[in-house]
């Protein structure tokens, strides 16, 4: 049988969720099996309904304050709890920090197969088999799992959504819980004082680099993406010199995404950025040098001046939204 883990971020369930639950539908039922899913915390009974209306047939609600923020230990004991009382043969997770913290423990616990990142998913006549992009898009890996048990994060804005259907009958059941001694402590947590959309859920994404001149050059940034509703995204050299924070970073070593829409502004094009953007629908490049790679890759290059362009750009996006 197939689980679905459903984490809960900060009062809602993670945007992931109903992906993980459109790819556990299909496997499930080409398995003629129910979907099961499992959501934690305090208030995790509130979004049992929510699960049953996107495809889960049974969802087990692990209701304990131990849970309400995320503890690696803690949420891989009730998981790993859930998964070896059911003998589930796969357990699904968001390819989010929290997710990949979580496969990695569960792999252990459960002894099982383990995958990060995968971007195709499905059974056929001899078991599970997978996919996974490597070195920017450039390398597909096909994955075949020898254990009994397998743990797949999926990656994100690959899979469709599963669409809600009010009133979808199903069965909600409370799991036990008894929290073990954890060697995490929760201190609290402080919200950053931000507005900005998501990168890892964005279907648009305007990024800024070096090519931006000075931090300054972030309010142009921000205003194109205000303008068509885009996350912003930065490349490692801006956030290293401290232009944008951290969370907005795309590359190896920081959010790699997989917008409709991706607009990189004043970025050459190191392969670590490539690698955390290349998989994205259509990619606009604004650049002066036209034979960086960034240019070269992209499905449409505009050399020029960034400071002159984007707000052309803006006033006619303006202009014709003023005329809609």
């Amino acid at each position: 049988m197939v689980l679905v883990v459903a984490l809960i971020q900060r009062g809602s369930l993670q945007p992931q969720t109903a992906e993980l639950l459109s790819a556990g539908r299909s496997l499930a039922d080409s398995e003629k099996q129910p979907l099961h899913a499992i959501v934690l915390g305090s208030k995790a009974q509130a979004f049992a309904q929510e699960l049953i209306d996107r495809g889960a047939d049974k969802v087990h609600v692990v209701e304990h304050q131990a849970l309400d923020n995320f503890n690696d230990e803690l949420h891989a004991q009730a998981v790993g709890e859930l998964a070896e009382r059911e003998k589930y043969g796969l357990v699904l997770l968001p390819s989010s920090v929290a997710g990949r913290a979580l496969a990695g423990r569960l792999s252990v616990r459960l002894k099982a197969g383990v995958a990060a990142e995968v971007s195709e998913i499905a059974q056929n006549g001899t078991g599970l088999k997978a996919k996974r992009y490597q070195y920017g898009g450039n390398l597909i890996s096909e994955l075949n799992f020898g254990a009994p048990v397998k743990v797949v994060t999926l990656q994100a804005m690959v899979f469709p959504r599963a669409e809600s259907k009010p009133g979808r009958s199903g069965e909600i059941v409370k799991a036990p819980f008894q929290p073990a001694a954890s060697r995490i402590e929760f201190v609290s947590y402080q919200p950053e004082e931000s507005n900005d959309l998501d990168l890892g859920a964005a279907e648009r994404i305007v990024s800024g680099g070096r090519g931006l001149g000075t931090a300054e050059g972030f309010k142009l940034i921000r205003e194109l993406a205000g303008a068509i509703g885009a996350a912003v995204g930065a490349s490692r050299a801006v956030v290293d010199s401290g232009w944008i924070p951290y969370r907005h970073q795309v590359g190896l070593t920081g959010r790699s995404v997989r917008p409709k829409l991706y607009i990189a502004c004043g970025i050459s094009g190191q392969i670590q950025h490539l690698a955390g953007m290349t998989s994205s629908g259509t990619i606009v490049a604004i650049n002066t040098d036209a034979d960086c790679p960034m240019m070269q890759m992209a499905t449409i290059s505009v050399c020029g001046d960034i400071n002159e362009l984007i707000p052309l750009i803006v006033g006619e996006i303006k202009k014709r939204k003023g005329h809609a």
